[in-house]
């Protein structure tokens, strides 16, 4: 749905901004739409880097005996906000 919104969208623009005979428009239209094709055909060939299939990542997996060592912070529950909304100070 996105790429056929995205081509119609390229194909208004393409119309609205040349006002050549149409053989000229089908043309540039016809190159336009080839190069979108192209950028999405690089887009699908590097989308396997966002989705990370092919990484081993356990060299940077957290080791869970090293968390015995850190040492666990109490929130502070006395938090008082009543002198944000004070307009005498």
């Amino acid at each position: 749905m996105y790429k056929l919104s995205l081509l119609l969208f390229f194909i208004s623009v393409l119309f609205a901004q040349n006002n050549n005979t149409k053989e000229s428009n089908t043309e540039l239209i016809e190159k336009q739409v080839k190069a979108q094709i192209d950028k999405e055909k690089e887009y699908a060939q590097s989308q396997s880097f966002v989705q990370g299939d092919n990484y081993d990542l356990k060299a940077v997996e957290v080791n869970q005996k090293s968390l015995a060592n850190v040492p666990s912070i109490e929130p502070d529950y006395d938090f008082d906000m009543t002198d944000v909304y004070r307009d005498d100070i």
